[in-house]
């Protein structure tokens, strides 16, 4: 497993029962996690004084039990290579807070493999399901052309304020609002390529016309497709996964039976160091096609 363990203004303290507490730069939060299914003592007494903690629903969602006021919106940074990424937090009503800190380690991986092959010529990005762009970010960065797309045009806004603070709103990244899907099925349509294509899919969800997406159903075709827009080098693919049903080596199969391109395919655990217990929570899984000369 590969542990996110170089941040400095995010913390994940304890986690049991469900949950985990986590201090977001000097804002503490008790948020559920599925993947905490073990029920040991809290470790701290920071469990009684956190800021604001997240209880769900019997019927489904939930709410924030805000403790004391904290910010709407506060900022932390992450230090990769020689840039400074800062990230807009904002606890949603889906206990969320707009970045997955444990994808630092992908961050750090794809903004060394950019570097490096810039050195000899220019890279261009494809970024699916991009989120609040933490991705985007890492590789605008690092030197690459990026083209940043989600369905949500609130996350696209989120994502265009934290390359706003991180210092890279000139860069070369195309801000896009579409279906993933459809918009892919385009871009091979008008013959666009990339030099690597990252993928963070949903584990579930409905579609505007109440079609239900299940990822294990539907993400051997969808590599399929993204893998058409793979340029005749490529650098590499990612994909993410946080479905517990579709592990590593799943992902790493699909990546290998998909992309005819030269290239070497390997699939991991990734997850936060747990400072009580001196552990890593894990928190999804990553599988790479690294292309080769």
């Amino acid at each position: 497993m590969r542990a996110a363990d170089k941040w400095t203004e995010y913390r994940l303290i304890d986690c049991t029962s469900s949950e985990k507490l986590e201090i977001w730069g000097k804002v503490s939060l008790i948020r559920p996690d599925p993947q905490v299914i073990w029920h040991t003592d809290h470790k701290t007494p920071l469990w009684d004084s956190a800021d604001a903690r997240y209880i769900r629903s019997d019927k489904g969602g939930g709410r924030w039990d805000f403790r004391r006021r904290i910010p709407d919106k506060w900022q932390i940074g992450y230090k990769l290579g020689d840039d400074d990424l800062v990230f807009n937090i904002h606890p949603t009503g889906f206990k969320h807070t707009g970045l997955f800190p444990e994808q630092a380690v992908n961050w750090e991986y794809v903004y060394e493999l950019i570097r490096e092959r810039r050195k000899t010529k220019e890279v261009s990005v494809i970024n699916l399901f991009a989120y609040t762009g933490g991705a985007t970010l890492a590789c605008a960065a690092a030197g690459a052309q990026v083209c940043h797309v989600d369905a949500s045009k609130g996350m696209v806004q989120w994502a265009r304020e934290n390359a706003q603070s991180s210092g890279l709103a000139d860069k070369p990244i195309r801000w896009i609002v579409d279906d993933c899907g459809k918009f892919i099925e385009r871009e091979i349509r008008r013959g666009r390529r990339y030099d690597a294509v990252i993928m963070d899919p949903p584990s579930y969800g409905r579609g505007p016309g109440g079609e239900v997406w299940k990822l294990e159903d539907q993400v051997y075709d969808l590599v399929r497709r993204c893998a058409a827009v793979l340029s005749d080098d490529p650098l590499f693919f990612l994909l993410n996964s946080y479905t517990t049903g579709l592990s590593p080596s799943v992902m790493s199969y699909i990546l290998g039976e998909t992309i005819e391109h030269s290239g070497e395919v390997s699939a991991d655990e990734i997850g936060l160091p747990v400072e009580t217990s001196g552990r890593v929570l894990p928190c999804g899984s990553s599988a790479f096609f690294i292309g080769t000369r």
